[in-house]
């Protein structure tokens, strides 16, 4: 199932011979420039600063043209003097340390590694480093936008999250992997996809279906519908992670696959399908390496409940909160000039109910698997 290529494996820092690959130079430099740049500051009698690029929605351009989120030139200063960031500082300069001794190292760590790295008391104090992962995870963000390096790039990895299944033959750090026969939990999307570590080594699908979530996709799975469709089947566990982005732009933009959206009939689902279009307003500096433009909602759609015959205990009402989110993604720059997507809203709230794939299990425990979707694309129903 999974066998060794003589494809060199690309798991490290560094090469065989022990040198730093560029990119790490790269990054390594930008953190030598960070410390030179403060250590100067200090040295002359001023303030050490760090500007850190705003990740809000106010320093978010929506590129019409390109048809994704970009980040603005927008910053917040984060001064060593100033007690209400003088914790983020530290905290910014000890993630930065760590990272350039994972870099000289040449291995890499979780994003809860990382924080238990830097987690320590600060001497002669009951004052912790960090106190939670929520303080942690989202420094390592700034420090992302502030180097203008990927979290890759920091050696930082993710909890794997989302599988894959389908006719492709990938390599994964050197080893040759057919996700044909990847058994009933299919293959585990790594957080770290970039070409090398993840290669593509032979590819026959037409297409990719993401589904939401898990349930779902056991559920294709097991009819082995990427088998009938001629298809790459993933799902994201909800909210897609990096990883999963990136691999769907990668397969997207390097093999010219388009990617299908099964995904609830909520706000919730509305704004995962955004997401994976135009990228999210926190993570608006990687838009260019995570976004599919041109990727499609199949359902499952407001119309739904009437065209597809469902029952009434099918219906999820709409609380008040649903009903605020989903005015709000429809006034969404790129939603808000699409008379499809206006029209799904509205019929949504005109509902007054939101609906899961599952609930389509009613009609039948292979419905969505065997007739909802099959009809649906060979209708080109969907909405872009």
């Amino acid at each position: 199932m999974a066998k060794k290529t003589n494809q060199e494996a690309a798991s490290g820092a560094k090469t065989p011979s022990g040198k730093l690959k560029e990119r790490d130079v790269k990054t390594q430099k930008k953190i030598h420039d960070l410390a030179e740049t403060i250590a100067k500051r200090a040295l002359t009698g001023k303030e050490p600063i760090v500007a850190i690029p705003t990740r809000t929605k106010s320093n978010t351009i929506w590129n019409k043209k390109r048809g994704i989120l970009e980040m603005g030139d927008g910053t917040a200063e984060r001064p060593l003097f100033d007690l209400k960031t003088a914790k983020q500082f530290m905290q910014t300069m000890l993630h930065a340390s760590t990272i350039q001794d994972l870099i000289a190292a040449g291995k890499t760590s979780s994003l809860r590694g990382v924080f238990y790295k830097a987690k320590h008391t600060v001497a002669g104090t009951k004052e912790n480093t960090f106190d939670t992962q929520d303080e942690s995870d989202p420094i390592l963000e700034d420090l992302e936008v502030l180097l203008a390096a990927l979290r890759e790039e920091l050696h930082v990895f993710a909890e794997n999250r989302g599988s894959m299944v389908g006719n492709i033959t990938i390599v994964d750090k050197g080893d040759e992997i057919d996700c044909r026969r990847m058994g009933s939990g299919g293959y585990a999307m790594p957080s770290i996809v970039e070409p090398d570590i993840i290669q593509f080594k032979k590819c026959e699908a037409k297409f990719v279906l993401h589904v939401e979530k898990g349930t779902v996709w056991n559920r294709f799975n097991e009819d082995r519908f990427w088998e009938k469709h001629n298809c790459i089947l993933t799902h994201g566990a909800g909210q897609p992670p990096r990883g999963c982005r990136r691999l769907l732009q990668r397969l997207n933009q390097e093999l010219g696959l388009p990617i299908i959206c099964v995904l609830d009939n909520d706000p919730w689902g509305h704004y995962i399908y955004s997401v994976i279009k135009q990228g999210s307003i926190s993570l608006a500096f990687e838009s260019t390496r995570l976004a599919i433009p041109d990727a499609k909602f199949l359902g499952i759609r407001a119309k739904d409940y009437r065209q597809c015959g469902l029952d009434d205990a099918v219906k999820i009402d709409l609380t008040d909160n649903d009903i605020k989110r989903a005015n709000e993604i429809a006034a969404y720059p790129w939603f808000e000039g699409h008379k499809g997507w206006q029209k799904e809203i509205a019929a949504m709230l005109s509902n007054g109910f939101k609906m899961e794939v599952e609930s389509l299990i009613t009609k039948d425990i292979s419905y969505v698997s065997e007739v909802y979707v099959p009809e649906r694309l060979k209708a080109k129903d969907w909405l872009e």
